[in-house]
């Protein structure tokens, strides 16, 4: 259990976030972008969401509701923030910076019940309340400045014992090591063309209610807020006016680090925890944001997925596209196919200079992505399948080319019926009843073969890649695929040799890989098969 005062045994200072008036104001870039700053000046930091729902984590939750599950390199299922924390940073995070209300509820639970607590009666207060700051304690590590972003909006009943959390941690390591810094959202009034700030106040009186006086307020907004309603901002919130930061929205997320910087953003805040550095060397930031409104080409890439009516759903992969298209100078417009409205009409595809399948679960649309696959395969498009994008490559391989027209998988409602599971579950799987956290998830090493175009990409026969499924390809049709010009060209090391990439011969660029590349792939290292693979559209796009 946490002690009462924790100021002598704790080192760092801490940026809790919060947010106000609106979910999805940004609080999640602002963490990324804050932190990115304070990297470039040559601090370490670490970052920590926590996120209030009673979910142990969002494993188990559609993305639909949450958007795309995050894996970090240990296996741990997150929120999507983590994503832009990584890409903004050169950290890479683990299950510690990912603190939930059902891991924290789980956790006392359990001590509760091994006679932990010698009798006391269990509450918020201090036992929820210290298991959370003891996360974020062992969360921030040795870093000089962790930034922790609270999620939800604040006035969330869900979210109070994380506020009550932040709340006692600034009374514990005191005003010189903690920042409040509290994301509101200036709407723009069309009518009377005004920006208006009385959200804003109602969210900062919210916040004071509940024991919470900001240090700063970084303020969403359509353009730069004029100093007459920073002052009146200011005012109303109790601060000085150069502490009103304006977030304004970006033409891409990537130049959100440097519109705060411009704001100060950074310097003020080291500047209030007493700390030194030189200027952010944010060149490649710069560089980044350049030519991402400067490219020199353009292709189409055709994401052929169900969740499309949510594009959080594939943010990372969304984001990876981007990264592989600066990597080639180009412009990549991302075209959201839904899976379970083109059935089997190839005409969708026509215009497209690369095609996309990505992860997923279940089988619903699993035909529209076996059309697009189809397609890609006998039309020359450069085709990426990954994870049950690379499943489904496989199946469509074993009916139209392997003549295997019951060809299917374990996952689908149609395997009592298949003859031919080339997609089958592992033994140590077929008993698993409870779902979350019970999949191949985390970092796998798999080996490749150096004839591959997968060999040449990375220059290199041993990778790690982070994993998040179920099912496998079954080996035993292997020799088949290879028959008949499919390679099997990386397999996960260790005895069972899972199949990891599947390769088309005699096709442009054609793979499928059973990890998730997109977790790896940050905008000033973009991942090495995205670079490819938007390299092979755009030479498809020049003929």
């Amino acid at each position: 259990m946490v002690k009462k005062n924790i100021s002598h045994s704790v080192k760092g200072q801490y940026v809790f976030v919060t947010g106000g008036v609106v979910s999805s104001v940004g609080k999640g870039l602002v963490s990324a972008s804050l932190s990115a700053l304070l990297e470039a000046r040559g601090f370490r930091v670490s970052i920590i969401k926590c996120d209030p729902y009673i979910n142990v984590d969002p494993g188990t939750l559609s993305p639909f509701q949450h958007g795309e599950v995050y894996v970090t390199e240990d296996g741990a299922e997150t929120d999507m923030d983590l994503g832009h924390y990584e890409r903004f940073t050169n950290l890479v995070l683990n299950r510690k910076h990912s603190i939930t209300t059902g891991q924290i509820y789980q956790t006392v639970i359990e001590k509760e019940r091994r006679g932990d607590y010698l009798g006391r009666t269990v509450q918020v207060i201090p036992h929820i309340t210290d298991e959370i700051k003891h996360r974020i304690l062992m969360g921030s590590e040795d870093a000089d400045i962790t930034v922790v972003e609270i999620g939800g909006t604040v006035g969330d009943i869900e979210g109070l014992p994380f506020i009550e959390a932040i709340r006692q941690m600034r009374i514990e390591l005191g005003m010189e090591r903690t920042v409040f810094a509290h994301v509101t959202f200036v709407p723009f009034i069309p009518s009377v063309g005004e920006l208006k700030s009385k959200p804003t106040q109602h969210s900062v009186k919210t916040l004071r209610e509940v024991g919470l006086q900001p240090d700063f307020l970084i303020c969403r907004s359509r353009e730069f807020i004029p100093e007459d309603l920073k002052s009146k901002i200011a005012l109303f919130s109790s601060l000085n006016i150069e502490n009103v930061i304006t977030a304004k929205d970006a033409d891409t997320i990537y130049e959100v680090p440097l519109l705060l910087m411009k704001e100060n953003l950074d310097k003020k805040v080291i500047k209030r925890f007493g700390l030194k550095s030189g200027k952010p060397q944010m060149d490649k930031w710069e560089a980044l944001v350049g030519n991402l409104k400067n490219p020199q080409k353009e292709v189409n890439v055709g994401l052929v997925g169900k969740y499309v009516h949510l594009k959080d759903s594939y943010q990372s992969l969304h984001e990876a596209l981007i990264h592989g298209g600066v990597a080639n100078q180009a412009r990549v417009n991302i075209h959201y196919i839904n899976s379970e409205d083109v059935g089997g009409d190839p005409s969708v595809y026509k215009d497209l200079d690369g095609i996309l399948v990505p992860g997923g679960f279940g089988d619903r649309g699993v035909e529209g992505k076996i059309c697009a696959i189809k397609y890609a395969r006998e039309h020359s498009v450069p085709f990426f399948g990954i994870c049950l994008g690379m499943q489904m490559a496989a199946v469509e391989f074993a009916r139209n080319v392997c003549d295997l027209p019951s060809a299917s998988s374990r996952e689908f409602r149609d395997h009592q019926t298949s003859d031919h599971l080339v997609i089958d579950v592992m033994e140590n799987q077929k008993g698993v009843s409870q779902k979350g956290g019970s999949m191949r998830l985390g970092a796998y090493p798999c080996l490749l073969k150096q004839d591959s175009i997968v060999y040449n990409v990375y220059g290199q026969t041993k990778i790690y890649e982070r994993h998040r499924h179920r099912y496998e390809f079954n080996s035993k049709y292997s020799d088949l695929f290879e028959s008949k010009g499919m390679k099997i060209a990386g397999q996960c090391e260790g005895a069972e040799k899972l199949a990891e990439i599947l390769e088309l011969k005699n096709h442009p660029w054609f793979v499928g890989v059973q990890y998730h590349p997109e977790f790896k792939s940050k905008p000033t290292r973009p991942h090495p098969l995205f670079i490819s693979f938007i390299r092979a559209c755009v030479n498809g796009a020049s003929h």
